[in-house]
């Protein structure tokens, strides 16, 4: 289990898949990557997707993703991706009275009570007090970190 923070995009791709009949379909499916700016983030999935699609696609849509970390599951099974909702709880020293603040995270595991468990263990390593106050599946596909390519000199002495 590891945590990563950065510039999350949720991106939505259209292209045409073979169904499991045989078929073509249309489909729209999400992604997440990271990326410094959205036009970044659209050039980054049209490199990813390149990859696994044959034929011709079209970003719809690029989004400022909510998430303010990435709790990635090494585990082969770890397939599906969780939006959890934390609420962290601070004490105001001058009133003395509760603060909760909303923080979210998208949580990458095999079942729903996976990812409380992934919640858990990255959090159960923190000092800070917080409720879970909402999870739920999303339809996210895969989750693209940026990879930081071998810096190659631009001569060579």
């Amino acid at each position: 289990m590891r945590s990563r923070t950065a510039n999350w995009f949720e991106c939505k791709v259209r292209y045409e898949k073979v169904q499991e009949d045989g078929l073509q379909k249309k489909v729209t499916e999400q992604y997440v990557v990271d990326a410094l700016s959205f036009s970044e983030a659209e050039q980054r999935i049209m490199e990813e997707m390149s990859q696994y699609i044959s034929g011709e696609f079209e970003i719809t849509d690029v989004r400022k993703a909510p998430y303010k970390e990435v709790f990635f599951d090494d585990a082969d099974m770890s397939d599906r991706y969780f939006k959890a909702k934390l609420q962290f709880i601070t004490i105001d020293e001058r009133t003395e009275k509760e603060k909760r603040s909303n923080v979210t995270y998208l949580v990458q595991a095999a079942t729903f009570d996976g990812a409380v468990k992934n919640i858990n263990e990255v959090m159960g390593s923190t000092m800070i007090d917080y409720e879970k106050s909402n999870i739920a599946e999303t339809k996210i596909i895969d989750v693209f970190e940026y990879v930081k390519k071998e810096e190659k000199p631009e001569y060579e002495k």
